[in-house]
């Protein structure tokens, strides 16, 4: 189950430690979403720039309380000249995974998205082998719609992807 009360909440300066861990501890990261080593100060620089909220995607801290327990992200997808839609992903730290955090981070993303902003399609993808992360989007809401074969490159091979979306007519009005 999870905490009483997840929610999300802007990136402040005293976040950006726990972000900077998914870029250097391949633990914290997980075997789904290590892909190497990358720019520890990436999200510094961002938050410096914007806060990690920009019209075209953002970030927001999971958190329960004063605990800090991952983030959501979402970028936009141009899908057409006049249409875009969000893509969607959520990262957790290792001590908040299997309960039920990720899904109800990814189903308040999804409503905030859908209240604050018009597209009518969000997006998300996880490797095929990802069973967890594939039971939590559906329970948030998604919708799998197919699979890409060996569309992402980690850890020395391709690998497939399952993609989800969900539509602004799934989700009940809140």
């Amino acid at each position: 189950m999870p905490p009483k009360v997840v929610r999300l909440c802007p990136v402040g300066e005293g976040d950006l430690p726990v972000l900077e861990r998914f870029l250097t501890d391949p633990e914290a990261a997980g075997p789904f979403s290590w892909f190497g080593w990358a720019d520890p100060g990436r999200f510094r620089r961002g938050w410096a720039e914007n806060g990690l909220l920009s019209p075209d995607g953002g970030q927001l801290m999971v958190a329960a309380g004063d605990d800090r327990l991952g983030f959501v992200a979402w970028r936009k997808v141009v899908t057409g000249p006049a249409s875009s839609c969000w893509s969607i992903g959520a990262q957790l730290l290792p001590e908040a995974q299997g309960r039920g955090i990720g899904t109800e981070a990814q189903r308040l993303l999804i409503h905030y998205l859908f209240a604050h902003t018009p597209v009518v399609r969000i997006e998300a993808d996880t490797e095929s082998e990802n069973l967890a992360e594939q039971r939590a989007l559906e329970k948030a809401g998604f919708i799998r719609e197919g699979l890409a074969r060996s569309a992402v490159f980690r850890d020395g091979r391709w690998r497939d992807v399952v993609s989800y979306a969900v539509l602004r007519d799934d989700v009940p009005r809140f």
